[in-house]
């Protein structure tokens, strides 16, 4: 299962290598409708960098490949078709558990969304995949018209409206890509534990880092680098704007990292109520380390700054887990965003109130 990317994922570029002239393209196989390239099953060092980069947020909306059929291995007519987005995580996903397998990729179009939000989005959907399977010519390339997609596909796929448009039959796979290998060799055949979404405390911690690009955001850069100019020309003394920095990046912290790991056991089942939480029981930390140097206004604006902050980078979360629908993040999102503005607004005043009393 590939992480939902969110939003930061959703650009416009598209990866800068001809069809066929990609890195992990080795080759090619002649079929009826063409050369088609065959993809190595094995990951390089640059592809291991690439998936650290897209997990820190790093150029997310150019990390995909183009849509096409591709093949693994040495496949003909009967090899197995499977199907997944254009996200360059879940082609790697997808390639890496096929070595020592002969098999054609289909990917589709999802605009560098992987299967899961593209399911949701309606780019993972019955359309993309029979304008693919018309496009690629795979009825001439394969003989038995079967389709395996990713489970997390099925919300944007009509199985009936395929067959019925282009004669192929499709089939659902298990959750995961590792499980792909045993689900092959069981004639096609998934488990209960296949089909099981598991969403433990490594699932959780390895799609977090995406939230903490808002820390290298060039205005949140720009604002840390101004207050630190400010209290080196003696403008301000040099404790609260320390404290200051500290409060934002410790709410970011928490937020991003502290609520995903303790996803379960906070209380409460709105992410951005266990974000306030977490916000508000960091800050009462970062406030006993301060040790009492702050005027209760000025504990009061870092309380609040940081329980506000930290509840709105944990929201942003629903869009990586399996915890909600989007019905209910757009519920949770009409009822805690104005509560979160109010909280920071209200820090933001008895900020002044202790600068200026």
């Amino acid at each position: 299962m590939s992480e939902c990317c969110g939003p930061a994922c959703c650009g416009t570029a598209v990866e800068e290598y001809p069809y066929g002239k990609a890195p992990y393209v080795r080759g090619s196989v002649s079929t009826l409708v063409g050369d088609i390239p065959i993809v190595a099953t094995g990951l390089t060092t640059a592809d291991r960098l690439g998936v650290w980069q897209v997990r820190l947020g790093i150029r997310r909306g150019h990390y995909r490949i183009l849509p096409g059929l591709y093949a693994v291995g040495e496949p003909d007519d009967t090899a197995p078709v499977l199907v997944t987005a254009n996200y360059k995580l879940s082609f790697d996903a997808l390639r890496r558990e096929l070595a020592g397998r002969d098999g054609w990729l289909l990917i589709l179009d999802t605009r560098g969304v992987n299967v899961w939000c593209a399911a949701g989005k309606g780019t993972f959907s019955t359309d993309e995949l029979v304008r693919q399977v018309r496009k690629t010519g795979l009825a001439n390339v394969v003989s038995h018209f079967t389709l395996v997609l990713p489970q997390l596909g099925a919300p944007g796929v009509a199985a009936h409206e395929v067959r019925a448009a282009t004669g192929f039959r499709v089939v659902y796979g298990p959750v995961r890509a590792a499980d792909l290998p045993a689900f092959l060799d069981d004639r096609m055949r998934a488990t209960p534990e296949m089909r099981r979404v598991r969403f433990g405390v490594a699932d959780r911690l390895t799609v977090a880092g995406t939230e903490l690009v808002i820390l290298r955001d060039p205005r949140v850069l720009t604002g840390a680098a101004a207050m630190v100019i400010v209290a080196a020309l003696g403008l301000l003394p040099w404790q609260p704007i320390l404290l200051t920095l500290a409060a934002g990046v410790t709410a970011v912290l928490a937020g991003a990292l502290i609520v995903p790991f303790a996803l379960p056991w906070i209380p409460g089942r709105a992410f951005a109520f266990k974000g306030a939480l977490a916000g508000a029981a960091v800050a009462l930390v970062l406030l006993a380390i301060a040790g009492g140097t702050l005027d209760v206004a000025g504990s009061a604006a870092v309380l609040l700054a940081v329980t506000a902050i930290s509840s709105f980078t944990a929201m942003n979360f629903t869009g990586s887990s399996t915890f909600t629908s989007l019905s209910g993040v757009l519920w949770e999102m009409r009822r805690a965003v104005p509560l979160q503005i109010i909280a920071a607004t209200a820090a933001l005043v008895a900020l002044v109130v202790s600068v200026l009393w």
